[in-house]
């Protein structure tokens, strides 16, 4: 039994280091654009930052001038979060590897997942940070979550560990043929 429907994401908050840092990345590296800030309203000594992710949702980052960053991976115990995953095309997630370096930033390079591709590297305080490109588009009146659902149906059907790429585009027939 339920007894909340949420809706979608509605933000991430993060707490980042000083206020360029924070821009820099967000902005700069990510393309997200910077829609407002104001102080943290439940303590205004720190600044609080607004990003657009690109479909109208937000991150935002918690800064104080006072915290710097520390570029090592951040401690992973029970409860923490393991990365973020940003949602990118397939020509992003196919450059991102050269434009990453270029900008100074290592990445693992692109790994198949079978329904999608991902690349993983690290924000300026070590967090980890996937983009995530699926490798379908969804038929016109399904999501990405209806694909998937369909296909990972037909996965357990096969007995296989993982969806596959075929369980994707047997999932897409299925779906068109409703």
């Amino acid at each position: 039994m339920s007894f909340l429907q949420v809706q979608g994401i509605h933000h991430i908050t993060l707490n980042g280091a000083d206020r360029q840092t924070s821009i820099d990345f967000w902005q700069g590296i990510l393309g997200m654009a910077l829609i407002f800030e104001q102080p943290n309203l439940d303590d205004t000594s720190i600044n609080h930052l607004y990003f657009d992710c690109g479909d109208g949702r937000t991150i935002t980052v918690f800064t104080d001038e006072a915290r710097k960053p520390v570029k090592q991976p951040l401690p992973q115990p029970e409860g923490s979060i393991h990365h973020i995953a940003l949602w990118v095309g397939q020509a992003t997630i196919n450059t991102a590897k050269d434009r990453l370096k270029a900008a100074g930033i290592s990445s693992t390079g692109i790994k198949d997942r079978g329904f999608m591709d991902s690349l993983y590297f690290r924000d300026p305080l070590g967090l980890l940070v996937e983009l995530a490109s699926y490798k379908f588009t969804p038929p016109l009146g399904y999501t990405h979550a209806q694909v998937l659902t369909r296909a990972h149906e037909i996965s357990q059907a096969r007995r296989t560990v993982a969806i596959e790429e075929s369980d994707i585009a047997d999932a897409l027939l299925a779906l068109t043929a409703q």
